[in-house]
C-alpha cells in the first residue's frame, strides 16, 4: 500500500469532527476489536466517534473495553464513514444501508471490492487488526491499553490462536509489543476462543451430530429448530466451524446455517494450500481468503445445500 494513502488516512482522521465506524453483520473477534480500538483511539483524542455493529456486539465480546459503546445504528450526523473488515459493502446490515460509499474502507480480505473512496487492503495481513496496530502510530492515534486489549483479541481471533496458515511474525511481535502496554492476552485468548456458554455447547452437540462425510468433504447443519431448543441467542454457528476445521482426512469442511430471513450462511475452511474457497464462496456472492471463507445463500437449507456441495466438489474435481 502506497505511502499516500497512509497519509490520506491519516489527514482525514485528523480533520474528522464526528466520525462513524462500522464493520460487518455477525461480527467477529477481529470486527469487534477492529470498531472498538480504533474508536476508543479517537475518542481518547477528543473526537466524536459512532461505533456501529448491525447486530450488536456478540455475548463472546462484551467484556471487551469499550463494548457498552457500540450501537447497533447510526444515530444522528458524521463527516467521515469507515468500514472496518467488510470485504462487501453489502454486509454492513441493513441499519447501515442508506450511509453511501465509505469514505475509506479497512481490510485484509484477498476478496475485497474495494468500496470506499480511500482503500487501505492488505491481504497478507492477518487480521484487520493487524492493519491498525501497523499504521496507528503514523495516524498519531494513542495506543492505551484499552486500544491495545481489542488489537489483540482481533488479532489472536482472526488467527485462532495464531494456528492459521497465514500467522506471521509480524503478527506475534504485535501481540508481544500489545502485551508490553499491561495487555491480558492469555484471559483474552480464553474468552474469545475457549470460552462458550452453556446453550452455545448445547447448539454445538446438533452441529456435531449432523456431521456428513462423502468425497474429501465434512459438513455439519445447523437448522433453526437446533437454535431454539439449544436455547442459543445468535444467529450464527457459535465458531462451531472452527472445530470442525480441526477434523483429519478431508479436504474442505463446511457448516450449513439456517437464518430466518430465509437464507443460509454458508462456511468453508481448508488446510491445503492449492486449495482457495474463497474463489468457491465468490461464486455465491461471498468472498474471505484462501483458507477460510462465507457467503449468505438465499434458499431453502436443502437447495442451498445442494447447490453450494455441487459447487464445492466441482471445485475440488479441478484440482
Amino acid at each position: 500500500m502506497t505511502a499516500e494513502t497512509i497519509l490520506a488516512i491519516r489527514d482525514l482522521l485528523k480533520r474528522a469532527r464526528q466520525i462513524l465506524i462500522t464493520s460487518h453483520i455477525r461480527p467477529d473477534g477481529d470486527a469487534v476489536g477492529g470498531v472498538l480500538a480504533l474508536g476508543l483511539a479517537l475518542q481518547e483524542r477528543g473526537q466524536e466517534v459512532q461505533m456501529v455493529l448491525n447486530d450488536g456486539v456478540p455475548a463472546t465480546f462484551r467484556h471487551l473495553p469499550g463494548s457498552d459503546r457500540v450501537q447497533t445504528a447510526p444515530s444522528g450526523k458524521y463527516d467521515l464513514y469507515l468500514t472496518l473488515d467488510c470485504a462487501d459493502l453489502r454486509r454492513v446490515g441493513a441499519a447501515l444501508e442508506t450511509c453511501g460509499q465509505p469514505d475509506i474502507n479497512i481490510d485484509h480480505h484477498i476478496t475485497n471490492q474495494k468500496f470506499g473512496r480511500i482503500n487501505l487492503i492488505e491481504p497478507e495481513a492477518v487480521a484487520t487488526s493487524s492493519i491498525l496496530a501497523r499504521y496507528l502510530k503514523q495516524w498519531e492515534l494513542p495506543l492505551t491499553k484499552a486500544v491495545a486489549a481489542n488489537l489483540v483479541t482481533g488479532i489472536v481471533t482472526d488467527t485462532l490462536g495464531f494456528r492459521t496458515p497465514n500467522t506471521t511474525p509480524e503478527a506475534l511481535r504485535q501481540v508481544a509489543d500489545l502485551m508490553e502496554l499491561g495487555v491480558n492476552m492469555p484471559e483474552l485468548y480464553y474468552r474469545g476462543l475457549i470460552s462458550r456458554t452453556f446453550p452455545a455447547a448445547r447448539y454445538w452437540g446438533a452441529g456435531l451430530a449432523s456431521l456428513q462425510r462423502d468425497d474429501g468433504l465434512v459438513w455439519a447443519t445447523l437448522r433453526l429448530a437446533d437454535r431454539q431448543i439449544a436455547g442459543y441467542n445468535g444467529n450464527d454457528d457459535a465458531d462451531l466451524i472452527n472445530v470442525i476445521a480441526s477434523i483429519d482426512d478431508c479436504r474442505i469442511k463446511m457448516i450449513f446455517v439456517e437464518q430466518e430471513n430465509g437464507t443460509v450462511k454458508v462456511s468453508w475452511r481448508t488446510q491445503e494450500a492449492d486449495l482457495d474457497v474463497s474463489q468457491i464462496a465468490q461464486q455465491f456472492n461471498g468472498g474471505g481468503h484462501p483458507g477460510a471463507a462465507g457467503a449468505d445463500v438465499p434458499g431453502t437449507l436443502e437447495d442451498v445445500q445442494a447447490r453450494v456441495l455441487a459447487a464445492t466438489r466441482r471445485a475440488l474435481s479441478h484440482q
